[in-house]
């Protein structure tokens, strides 16, 4: 698999405590089950637009919670990048699905 934002995402939250492991990761903020990071790795695929969309929306939540407070305003400030990066990615994969359909 290669580097995702998720991957980003799992190092930010295991760096301040927030998740100990993958599996605890996988479970938590992407609410799917404890191998789902394991498995694209094993596969080596993308994480799919549903889960990218989960993890933006936690993140963007929690990123404006501390944003509104001003001992986490830059982490709140970091979360709400990689929720702008995960719907970066959304896009961009949702592009890609479409022009695909359009061309004859």
């Amino acid at each position: 698999m290669q580097k995702t934002v998720l991957n980003d995402v799992f190092e930010l939250l295991q760096q301040i405590g927030a998740v100990s492991s993958e599996s605890e990761f996988s479970k938590d903020w992407l609410c799917r089950s404890e191998c789902y990071m394991r498995t694209l790795r094993f596969k080596r695929v993308k994480p799919s637009v549903g889960t990218l969309a989960i993890c933006a929306s936690k993140l963007q939540h929690y990123g404006r919670c501390m944003t509104a407070t001003e001992q986490h305003t830059q982490l709140g400030k970091h979360f709400i990048e990689l929720s702008e990066q995960c719907h970066k990615q959304i896009n961009t994969d949702a592009v890609g699905w479409w022009k695909d359909e359009v061309r004859v």
